[in-house]
C-alpha cells in the first residue's frame, strides 16, 4: 500500500463515509449473531450526524477514504465511553483497530478528568475481545442489548498523565 493511514478528528463532511463504513464493517458482527438489527446497522445518518456534533469522533484515512472510525464521550463521573470502533474489512488484522483505540483513549483523556474507559462488544466477538484484552481491558459485567445480543462490558483505568516513572 503506498500510502500510510492517518488518524484525525472527523469532520461533518465525513458523515456519509463513516455511515457506509459502519454498515460494511458491522456486517460480520451481524452474521456472527444471525441478527441484522444490531444498532450499528440500524443507526440513521441523522443520528450519526448528531454524534459527530457532540461526541469525540475519530477517523482513519487512507488517502481520502475513511477506512476506520471510533467514537467516545466522557460522562460526568469521568468514565470515557468508547463505541462503534470499526475498520474496513480489507484492513482488519493489521493493527488499525488498536491504533484507533489508543487514539480515542488519548483524545478522551485530554481534559484530565477521565478516570476509566468503558466499552462493550458482543460475547461471541472473539477478535474484538482479544483486541480489548490486549489493550488492558477487563470484563466488569454484561447485559443484553435491546437487539437481543449478549454484550460483554469491559473497563480499564485511565492513566494519569502526570504519572510517569522516574529511573535513577
Amino acid at each position: 500500500m503506498g500510502m500510510s493511514v492517518t488518524i484525525s478528528a472527523a469532520a461533518a463532511e465525513d458523515a456519509e463515509q463513516i455511515f457506509k463504513l459502519q454498515y460494511l464493517a458491522f456486517q460480520s458482527e451481524a452474521e456472527l449473531y444471525g441478527n441484522y438489527l444490531i444498532q450499528p446497522l440500524t443507526q440513521s445518518l441523522d443520528s450519526l450526524k448528531g454524534e459527530l456534533a457532540t461526541d469525540t469522533v475519530l477517523v482513519a484515512r487512507l488517502g481520502d477514504e475513511v477506512v476506520g472510525t471510533v467514537r467516545g464521550t466522557v460522562d460526568e463521573d469521568g468514565t470515557g465511553r468508547i463505541a462503534k470502533l470499526c475498520v474496513h474489512p480489507r484492513l482488519q488484522g493489521h493493527g488499525l483497530g488498536g491504533r484507533l483505540l489508543r487514539a480515542v483513549e488519548e483524545a478522551l483523556s485530554g481534559g484530565g478528568a477521565t478516570t476509566r474507559f468503558r466499552l462493550h462488544t458482543g460475547h461471541k466477538s472473539e477478535s474484538n475481545l482479544r483486541l480489548y484484552r490486549k489493550a488492558g481491558y477487563t470484563q466488569v459485567g454484561g447485559r443484553t442489548a435491546s437487539d437481543g445480543v449478549r454484550l460483554v462490558i469491559l473497563e480499564k483505568e485511565a492513566k494519569d498523565p502526570t504519572d510517569f516513572a522516574v529511573s535513577a
